[in-house]
């Protein structure tokens, strides 16, 4: 039996999940204001392992969240898995944030093009455009929105940390918003189990997040 433990980092949501041969068996995950996951990463991991009553040993791999997404976030998610692949010489599995949300969204909404965005400050956001199919029809970017942005993309819906500020200038258009979908180590779960039976794997020494901007201090 093959066993990932996937761990989402990317946003506010703190979410670790189990599965075992490409099926969910565990998930713990929060929503709060407040970034949590220094605080709470490895104790969730403790606890999906309790609930599958699983054992680190037998973990296959580790699937993370690659990005773009929170500075900070990624870079706890991706140190936390690394520490796992080293200590268990399991591979490591890096997974599209973006299309992690997708794939929720996929199995709630067909025959729709499917617009996640991640929330990146002010009026701009982390975003990429999905077919029904899962198929990758724009490319991710950084992209400062405004009332016709993605327009040739309609009917499409917008889901993930940064639709609920796309609402207003968005409300005129064929787009349906979900607020219910949100980031989550369950849309990691079938990507992850095909990149591990396709053997694609990150170096887990060299590996770093798709940051996609530059980190800026103030």
């Amino acid at each position: 039996m093959i066993y990932i433990l996937h761990l989402e980092t990317a946003t506010r949501a703190c979410s670790v999940a189990l599965s075992r041969d490409g099926h969910l068996i565990a998930l713990k995950e929060i929503l709060t204001e407040q970034f949590s996951h220094a605080e709470n990463l490895t104790l969730f991991v403790q606890d999906v392992l309790d609930q599958a009553k699983v054992t680190l040993a037998e973990i296959s791999a580790v699937s993370v969240s690659s990005g773009p997404g929170s500075y900070t976030g990624l870079r706890i998610g991706v140190s936390t898995a690394k520490g796992f692949c080293y200590a268990l010489g399991i591979p490591l599995i890096a997974v599209d944030s973006l299309f992690s949300l997708a794939s929720i969204a996929a199995t709630k909404y067909a025959g729709k093009n499917l617009c996640p965005v991640i929330d990146a400050r002010r009026m701009e956001v982390y975003n990429a455009f999905y077919d029904e199919s899962l198929h990758q029809i724009k490319d991710i970017s950084a992209d400062i929105v405004d009332s016709e942005s993605y327009k040739h993309y309609e009917p499409f819906v917008c889901f993930g940390d940064g639709q609920e500020k796309l609402q207003a200038i968005w409300s005129h258009r064929n787009i349906e918003f979900d607020s219910e979908i949100h980031s989550s180590a369950v849309g990691q779960v079938a990507e992850a189990f095909r990149k591990y039976n396709e053997g694609l794997f990150e170096d887990v020494a060299y590996f770093e997040p798709f940051y996609l901007k530059d980190f800026v201090t103030k």
